[in-house]
């Protein structure tokens, strides 16, 4: 009898013989569950669903935001990065928590849950962010490309696209190929920016009261740090934790779900915590960079021409690596992600190039009609922050019910936890519309 064809978290097929690595995986995370297998290199099976949640934490749009923010602000802004990554850890959590426990992603919850009007609303909103994280990986590629061989940054785009869907042609061969691909993307981000604060003259302990001193400086500070956590706890990322751990290691009952959970947890906090200390890495080397001479700078190629004088070749040349590198691998995942969430929310299977295309068009508009392109990627990012409510959301109300998760509904702490993040978000962007607006903030002075 012919083995019978898988499917990746996207729904597509993958051939039986080309899958052997993921084949693999998935075995050993069964021996695991059962007890057949021991030792200390478990944790690696079970490693991938947060690695590649976690690239999102890293996109180009951190760039700008990060930029920005210690240019400008110098260390001040650091506790906003901190906040946001300890919100993200508990939402990829319960995101994860989500698909273990249920078999289902986010996506295909709200379809089956909430009334058509509402789905839809949340599916139109979704895809704006999808558009949006699309705008900023794909700018965010093709101006390091377009700074390291001098290309322009059109073809930079067009340049990023092929790679993108070159990558994404490796989710045929399994989930694993495409987990060792992110990760080791991940893997140079970190050592680029592990070399930008050995190269950096840091000021220590200015950037220890920064990440323990709350403080908004002023009312551009706040659309930063607004962007700041648009750019850190990211909608798709959401969706996708879910996806990437609904139906591993074939669970069977409670007993192999807790077991998941651990392991899940686990690499939650590890994957997490390294894309907390690449963003904090980020605005720690703009504020000794930039901050005291250079404030000025606010634009990622003001950023690149400005690096090579201050802090040499090197310094410079780390930076556009690690922003090529996460343009490219966080296009990767948004794709994913955007395929997931048109897919549950609609239960429509779309090709992988329509869905390339679909959302990486808005992209080359905005080039092609002359946007400034940082300015575009800390623009993207609010909007992530506004759309950000919707997965938040959702997570809260689905992982705190007992019959959705039973034994595994979230407990009076993490629902608290919970809520007050949801809570922290909606009420800057609040705020921030407020200002958009034009309406007076107390207590926050004019920017």
């Amino acid at each position: 009898m012919d083995q019978p064809l898988a499917e990746t978290p996207a729904g597509r097929r993958i051939a039986p013989q080309r899958e052997n690595l993921s084949r693999r995986t998935e075995q050993g995370i069964r021996d695991v569950l059962d007890g057949r297998a021991v030792g200390r290199g478990r944790f690696l099976l079970f490693t991938g669903p947060a690695v590649m949640a976690s690239i999102a934490y890293m996109d180009p749009g951190n760039f700008a935001t990060n930029i920005q923010a210690g240019a400008k602000y110098g260390y001040r802004l650091l506790w906003v990065v901190l906040a946001a990554n300890l919100v993200a850890m508990l939402f990829q959590a319960l995101s994860a928590k989500l698909g273990i426990v249920t078999g289902q992603n986010l996506a295909e919850l709200c379809r089956a849950e909430f009334r058509k009007p509402v789905r839809l609303a949340m599916w139109a909103v979704s895809e704006l962010a999808a558009m949006a994280t699309d705008l900023a990986e794909f700018l965010g590629g093709a101006i390091g490309l377009s700074l390291l061989t001098g290309m322009p940054l059109f073809a930079g785009m067009v340049v990023t696209a092929i790679v993108t869907y070159a990558i994404l042609l490796l989710e045929r061969g399994g989930f694993r190929w495409m987990e060792i691909v992110i990760g080791t993307m991940v893997a140079t981000i970190g050592l680029c920016y592990a070399i930008e604060l050995f190269v950096a003259p840091v000021a220590w302990a200015d950037a220890a009261r920064g990440l323990t001193t709350p403080r908004i400086p002023d009312a551009e500070a706040l659309t930063i740090a607004v962007g700041i956590i648009g750019a850190t706890v990211m909608p798709h990322a959401l969706f996708l934790h879910s996806g990437l751990t609904q139906g591993r290691g074939g669970v069977r009952d409670d007993a192999d779900r807790r077991v998941l959970l651990r392991y899940s947890n686990r690499e939650v906090v590890v994957a997490l915590a390294l894309a907390g200390l690449v963003n904090i890495a980020m605005v720690i080397m703009a504020a000794a960079a930039f901050h005291l001479g250079h404030s000025e700078v606010a634009e990622i190629d003001q950023a690149y021409k400005t690096l090579t004088p201050l802090l040499g070749p090197a310094a410079a040349g780390a930076f556009l690596v690690s922003l090529i590198a996460s343009g490219v691998s966080s296009s990767v995942v948004g794709t994913m992600a955007g395929q997931m969430v048109m897919q549950g929310f609609l239960g429509w299977r779309v090709p992988l190039v329509v869905r390339r295309l679909a959302t990486m068009v808005p992209a080359f508009v905005v080039i092609g009609i002359g946007v400034d392109p940082t300015r575009a990627l800390v623009l993207s990012q609010v909007v992530l922050s506004l759309a950000l409510p919707v997965p938040m959301v959702a997570l809260v109300l689905f992982t705190r019910r007992r019959d959705l998760m039973g034994a595994f509904a979230n407990g009076r702490a993490t629902q608290v936890a919970a809520l007050a993040g949801a809570a922290l978000v909606l009420c800057l962007n609040a705020v921030l519309l407020a200002q958009a607006f034009g309406l007076p903030i107390p207590g926050l002075a004019a920017g």
